[in-house]
């Protein structure tokens, strides 16, 4: 499965908050995302798409799979 590339940072933060995840706090262009039970993961916010790689580490760090994104 290919994640898609055309993510940018507020979409792949709105992608994690029906998972529970909530922002905490925004330090520049890195916002921390928190899961109730204190997973967490940092969403880059920069203008443009987050690369590919970087999506992977913010699911594996998330513990979520790349199954069922395949429709992003």
């Amino acid at each position: 499965m290919k994640l898609p590339r055309d993510l940018d940072g507020k979409k792949l933060a709105s992608l994690l908050r029906p998972y529970g995840y909530q922002i905490t706090r925004q330090t520049g262009s890195h916002a921390r995302y928190v899961h109730p039970d204190g997973r967490g993961v940092t969403v880059p916010m920069h203008p443009g798409d987050v690369p590919v790689p970087v999506v992977r580490s913010i699911l594996r760090q998330a513990g979520l799979s790349e199954e069922g994104w395949e429709a992003l």
